[in-house]
């Protein structure tokens, strides 16, 4: 797996089903037949990748609509990223794979 940082581009894999429940998102990852919950920010931020988003992109979004130090801010959104990634719910490019 390769190290995500903030110019990888993100996507939500297609091996994947999730749906809205209440204040969660709920997600079936159908390689690992396992479910994942995500409460509001990681809700807010598989929201934001139903498209391809540089996590650069996403941090902006975190940082303008969250009350979370940039360091912190970003820190957790790559343990979360690499956390995904490793479960196989996103995709990851990174630019200098081309």
């Amino acid at each position: 797996m390769s190290t995500i940082s903030l110019d990888s581009i993100i996507v939500r894999s297609p091996d994947q089903v999730s749906t809205d429940l209440g204040d969660e998102t709920v997600i079936l990852g159908l390689a690992r037949e396992e479910y994942y919950s995500l409460k509001e920010v990681g809700a807010r931020i598989w929201e934001m990748i139903q498209e391809p988003k540089t996590v650069r992109d996403i941090l902006s979004v975190i940082l303008r609509d969250y009350d979370v130090e940039p360091e912190r801010g970003e820190h957790d959104l790559l343990a979360l990223l690499q956390e995904m990634a490793k479960e196989g719910l996103i995709g990851v490019k990174n630019e200098d794979a081309r």
